[in-house]
């Protein structure tokens, strides 16, 4: 942790290499270059350190799926695409997965399927 860092409340941290951007290391993430300005107050976006240590959000938990079967996000899914793949409705989709936002999934989120 940097001297100057506050201290982290997930216990999760990565540690800053050389050719890393907060935008890289959201996008590897998951999350969001916001979130993680959020977790690391004066962090200069601009003049990483190689060497020193990022907050990250905590980690994603599973949300409940009663088929215990999900798809992992992937670049340029969406809702459509996953539902074809899968063989069923993108409105069966939103059913088993009230929480998230059809118009933003994430690269890395998981999404419950039909069993």
């Amino acid at each position: 942790m940097n001297e100057n860092q506050v201290p982290c409340s997930t216990g999760r941290f990565w540690r800053v290499e050389a050719g890393d951007s907060l935008w890289s290391i959201a996008r590897q993430l998951g999350t969001t270059v916001e979130e993680l300005e959020r977790l690391n107050p004066g962090v200069d976006p601009y003049n990483l350190r190689v060497g020193s240590s990022l907050c990250l959000p905590p980690e994603e938990e599973l949300p409940p799926c009663p088929s215990g079967v999900y798809w992992t996000v992937a670049p340029g899914d969406t809702l459509y695409s996953i539902a074809g793949a899968v063989g069923t409705t993108v409105e069966r989709l939103l059913e088993l997965n009230p929480g998230i936002d059809p118009m933003n999934l994430r690269v890395g989120q998981n999404i419950c399927l039909p069993g």
